[in-house]
């Protein structure tokens, strides 16, 4: 049954790592198309950021965002894999940030073709949400195993 548990973190991880290999192997001198293409996302969700919440998001370098996403990917994926909460964590966190400003459906109207493209790639984004999050719950549930103090022996 172990092994049944570690092969299936391994296939569902296997999604994150390639994404990530796909991502290193493009990533160039600036950033590569990962950045070319989230630098305007990202442009419209600080934008939206700082008129909901009156914050001003910091000006970063996006190839610095996207090393620091690949990075998280490749990282969480391998703690996850050999059974880790933490790689759990951060692919959780990963999706968490990452899928709002990728697939920003809610700029596009309803009507058109970006609309629901966009909104298709983000619930199948969400969707690896559900299997980390009942990982992490079976993970809390699971009572620890406590090593067995040998008894004292009584000396009389």
């Amino acid at each position: 049954m172990a092994f049944v548990a570690f092969l299936g973190r391994l296939l569902f991880a296997s999604v994150f790592i390639l994404s990530a290999w796909q991502e290193f192997n493009e990533f160039g001198v600036d950033g590569g198309l990962a950045a070319k293409s989230l630098r305007p996302k990202f442009n419209v969700f600080s934008n939206h950021v700082s008129i909901q919440t009156g914050l001003q998001v910091p000006d970063v370098e996006i190839k610095y965002l996207v090393a620091a996403t690949i990075a998280m990917k490749a990282l969480g994926s391998l703690l996850f894999i050999f059974g880790s909460s933490l790689g759990a964590y951060l692919l959780l966190l990963h999706q968490a940030i990452a899928a709002p400003i990728l697939y920003d459906f809610y700029n596009y109207d309803v009507e058109s073709k970006e609309f629901s493209t966009l909104f298709v790639k983000f619930t199948q984004s969400l969707a690896l949400v559900g299997p980390l999050l009942f990982f992490i719950g079976m993970k809390n549930s699971m009572p620890r195993r406590h090593k067995k103090k040998a008894p004292k022996t009584k000396t009389v």
